[in-house]
């Protein structure tokens, strides 16, 4: 009879938390990365969303935000695309390309939802550009934001958790589908969204439940 009782409590409270579970998971978080004056999305802290080559040809290094993107929790986001430009640019072989100075820039999250903010920044060492090539790289910190007010620049992220890769190689100026673009991607979760281990271990319990319920009923 213990045993029989302990497997209703640990089904009923596994049922109680696969239900909320349930709730969560549907769950949507608004959020964007657009420029908000000096303070927003932009290169060294400036705000600018273009950074010219310092030597060499003419090149641009230019950052299209994301605006008010709605996405699922949990997911893989966009938080915007960089697109490398260098019209009079050659090939390696034909020696003529652009070089650009390090740099850092200010990747500005606006976490819509829950009224938050946070920078993920990045920072790349002097790089060259031609039409066949790209060094450049920006290496991402903090590679996390949120849940709550962990790396927020103000207000709290409660729940949601932002999450960028380590490194975003820029792709060189006549490479990929949308020429010379590379996608800056991450990951979007909740602190409230179980993880598939605690999902099983629910199943686990509503599964006990059903087998007790079915032994009482062949005992009857």
């Amino acid at each position: 009879m213990q045993i029989a009782r302990k497997i209703r409590s640990v089904a009923v409270t596994g049922a109680a938390v696969f239900l909320m579970a349930a709730g969560t998971s549907a769950a949507t978080i608004t959020f964007n990365t657009a420029q908000t004056g000096t303070g927003g999305t932009g290169f060294n802290g400036s705000g600018n969303l273009v950074l010219h080559s310092s030597s060499g040809v003419e090149a641009t290094l230019a950052f299209v935000p994301d605006m008010n993107s709605i996405n699922a929790v949990p997911g893989n986001v966009n938080f915007g695309n960089f697109t490398l430009a260098c019209a009079t640019c050659s090939t390696q072989a034909g020696g003529l390309g652009a070089s650009f100075g390090g740099f850092t820039f200010d990747l500005v999250i606006t976490d819509v939802s829950d009224g938050a903010t946070g920078i993920f920044e990045g920072t790349a060492a002097p790089g060259s550009v031609f039409l066949d090539a790209s060094t450049i790289t920006l290496n991402w910190l903090p590679l996390q934001l949120g849940p709550g007010t962990s790396n927020a620049t103000s207000g709290s992220f409660g729940p949601t958790i932002f999450q960028t890769v380590v490194q975003t190689k820029i792709v060189n100026p006549r490479s990929g589908a949308e020429i010379g673009s590379t996608t800056v991607q991450g990951f979007i979760n909740s602190s409230s969204v179980p993880e598939p281990a605690t999902l099983s271990l629910v199943g686990g319990a509503l599964l006990g439940l059903g087998l007790l319920r079915r032994k009482k009923g062949l005992s009857r």
